[in-house]
């Protein structure tokens, strides 16, 4: 994964390795025989759903086009979001700290072949569901759940941690 501009802009201000949140999105993209698209990552070898970092601005539907055209050469359209998830803290080897808030979407594809585009993915391919390649829990749960017509998916409220005491929510808003 390339850091953008703009993160790096953040970081050399003042921000240091401290924690970003960061706006991320997940696109399951499937085609009209059913098949979903997966891209092998240059950085871990395995196989995963695309996805990315929203830019200043960008709708989180329009990073999903985005990143899916950029790195597979295939185009697509947003069809409905399956989950949003505040994802744990991850630490970078450099000693950056970053935390995603995902919002996964199911995309249709309407065009192009696809090929690994940009550098980030050595190869990109259409698997059926029954014959998905190993991958990671995170891929998985979001590629079942984008095939499911099950309703969008978020963490139960009563699961979730309150605010400190004595905090005002809407003060932080």
């Amino acid at each position: 994964m390339t850091t953008p501009e703009f993160i790096r802009e953040i970081r050399e201000s003042g921000a240091g390795h401290r924690l970003l949140l960061l706006p991320g999105v997940t696109a399951v993209v499937v085609d009209d025989r059913g098949r979903v698209l997966l891209g092998r990552r240059a950085d871990n070898g395995r196989w995963s759903v695309i996805g990315g970092i929203a830019e200043p601005g960008e709708q989180p539907a329009g990073t999903a086009v985005r990143e899916v055209y950029e790195e597979t050469a295939v185009r697509c359209v947003p069809e409905r979001v399956v989950l949003v998830q505040m994802l744990q803290p991850v630490t970078y080897p450099n000693g950056d700290v970053c935390q995603f808030q995902d919002i996964t979407f199911r995309c249709r594809a309407t065009g192009g072949e696809p090929r690994a585009a940009d550098g980030e993915l050595l190869e990109v391919a259409w698997f059926a569901p029954d014959a998905l390649p190993p991958l990671e829990p995170f891929a998985l749960d979001r590629v079942r759940r984008s095939l499911s017509e099950d309703p969008t998916w978020f963490e139960d409220p009563a699961r979730c941690e309150a605010p400190a005491a004595g905090g005002d929510q809407a003060a932080s808003r």
